[in-house]
């Protein structure tokens, strides 16, 4: 292993560049393979997949349903009578967002090999203690990406378009919905959850580094609280307290994740 990093280390600045380059060439020749597949694939993962929160046989409004029915969520939350039809507007869209939509599935599809053929460039320049800790925080990431983003999908994304898209500023002014300004909420949304998601392995980095401590969660929790339950009221808007409290938890899981798996201070260890 140490003659590895020996080697590593003596590896001129263009020797490293080579092998920068010979990733990043791996790793476009993955996405653009991946995007070719999810393009041939697209219209059935459309209908399948990405459009189905516009329908009200969506499987979180069938939950919403059957809680509205037992009392726990108010009626106006439930998604029974819930449906969008999309229209298009721009003669391009179609095509630009078939193929939009191919690469931002591929990289989320490709996440892991991607964030692997990174690590196989960095890996020979650490020590073996430093490979372990890293293959954890690797893992750990990638499973929370895919956590977050699942959370955007079945119950962030629902929530927010079910609020909007049945607002209105007047009854005189129907809202009608275009596949763009859709799909840009969609992909926002969904990726914007996983990377939220990977707060608590940003605040193990930080904590490994000595930036924070567990200390600091405990001190400002009280904050930390309401300033989630504004964000929370941002991202869902709507008035009943249940629908604020599926999207609050969520996130303040992450902050007591985050103080759970960052390193005590030395005092605190006594």
């Amino acid at each position: 292993m140490r003659q590895e990093k020996e080697q590593l280390q003596e590896m001129s600045f263009w020797g490293h560049l080579d092998v920068l380059r010979g990733v990043l060439f791996k790793a476009i020749i993955l996405l653009v393979a991946l995007t070719a597949v999810l393009f041939i694939f697209m219209p059935q993962i459309f209908d399948n997949f990405i459009l189905a929160p516009t329908r009200a046989n969506f499987i979180t409004y069938q939950l919403f349903q059957k809680l509205s029915v037992d009392s726990v969520l108010p009626q106006q939350s439930a998604g029974s009578d819930f449906n969008i039809e999309l229209i298009n507007i721009k003669l391009a869209s179609q095509f630009f967002i078939h193929i939009s939509s191919s690469l931002w599935m591929a990289v989320v599809v490709a996440f892991p090999f991607i964030i692997y053929l990174i690590w196989s460039f960095i890996s020979p320049g650490l020590y073996s203690h430093e490979k372990r800790g890293a293959k954890r925080g690797f893992l750990f990431g990638c499973t929370m990406f895919y956590i977050g983003a699942a959370t955007g999908y079945f119950l962030v994304f629902p929530i927010t378009l079910r609020f909007l898209a049945s607002y209105q500023l007047s009854s005189l002014i129907p809202n009608v919905i275009s596949l763009d300004s859709y799909i840009d909420n969609f992909i926002m949304i969904c990726l914007m959850m996983g990377i939220l998601f990977e707060l608590p392995l940003l605040a193990w980095l930080f904590g490994k580094m000595g930036f924070i401590t567990r200390n600091f969660f405990s001190k400002y929790r009280r904050h930390a609280i309401v300033v989630l339950l504004i964000l929370a009221a941002i991202v869902t808007p709507t008035g009943d307290p249940f629908t604020l409290a599926i999207v609050f938890f969520p996130i303040y899981f992450l902050w007591e994740l985050s103080s759970l798996i960052v390193p005590k201070a030395k005092k605190e260890n006594n």
